[in-house]
């Protein structure tokens, strides 16, 4: 099923060059950061505090860069953040739902707030979407009254009202149960086959399933961006994994440059990153976590 009236040959693009962020303070939030972003599932990742949300903050327009440009669709939107107000769905990490009322008028006051003002139209969508989100049986049900990965599902529900060209979600599945993460999952990689998604996440493996571009972000800076299958074949030959005891670990970090470590049936293994093969360690096949650590961590 497709979403209400999208259009799935139209092509979206936000262009964002050399742009920065300062605050008052003198806190350098984004430092000249460069982006093209078009349909489909975007990732921006890193740690608590990088500056993926004073992107997203200024993206939408809640802000303005000190110095550089964001273009969608060709229309620069730091002069005009209007312009991408009007096409834009947003999903906190913490959707906040009102007290007592069900998911179909809670979706029909967001729908007048977002100017449908056709009955029937708003009528076609609500229906429409609370379909695609699997709530048609709970239209009546109190939203408070909903399980975590429902309210998720409701809120992309909300997103999509007015048919937004561009949807920012905010660590979305943060607190679902495994099968909710990957019903939420599927859903959101459905809608970004005809607009833009922009995930923000430290989760590494909602990206590594969802994205098809990421960019890495740390202290306001991006430090690589591409596609997740290309950054983690760029690593080939150079991750190496072997089993360690409690007591070798100081040595093993001073000695390497460890990626991380996993604790498998009460044992630690480690990964480490080199261009050449240490001594007791083994070839290990690179993931997009270890490309994230190398990232951040590099010297």
């Amino acid at each position: 099923m497709k979403l209400y009236c999208l259009n799935a040959t139209q092509m979206n693009n936000i262009s964002i060059h050399q742009l920065s962020l300062r605050y008052k303070n003198g806190a350098q939030a984004l430092n000249n950061i460069s982006l093209e972003i078009s349909n489909g599932m975007f990732g921006l990742l890193g740690p608590n505090g990088a500056g993926k949300s004073s992107l997203m903050k200024t993206i939408v327009g809640l802000q303005k860069p000190t110095e550089g440009s964001i273009l969608f669709n060709g229309t620069d939107i730091v002069r005009h953040p209007a312009f991408i107000k009007k096409q834009l769905g947003f999903l906190p990490q913490d959707f906040g739902v009102y007290p007592k009322i069900s998911a179909y008028l809670l979706l029909h006051h967001l729908a007048l707030l977002k100017g449908i003002d056709s009955a029937a139209e708003r009528e076609e969508q609500i229906l429409n979407l609370l379909g695609k989100v699997n709530l048609s049986d709970c239209r009546n049900k109190e939203v408070h009254t909903f399980s975590g990965g429902m309210k998720q599902r409701f809120g992309i529900a909300q997103a999509l009202l007015g048919n937004p060209k561009v949807i920012i979600v905010d660590e979305p599945t943060a607190g679902l149960d495994p099968e909710e993460r990957n019903r939420f999952n599927t859903l959101l990689s459905e809608i970004s086959e005809e607009i833009i998604v922009i995930l923000s996440t430290h989760l590494v493996e909602d990206v590594r399933n969802l994205c098809s571009q990421v960019a890495i972000i740390k202290d306001g800076c991006v430090q690589a961006a591409g596609r997740p299958s290309e950054m983690v074949a760029a690593l080939k030959g150079k991750i190496w994994t072997r089993q360690i005891s409690r007591s070798e670990w100081a040595d093993c970090q001073s000695q390497h440059r460890v990626l991380n470590r996993l604790l498998i049936e009460k044992t630690m293994h480690v990964a480490i990153y080199g261009n050449e093969q240490p001594q007791g360690f083994q070839e290990t096949t690179p993931t997009l976590e270890h490309v994230y650590f190398h990232t951040l961590y590099q010297q």
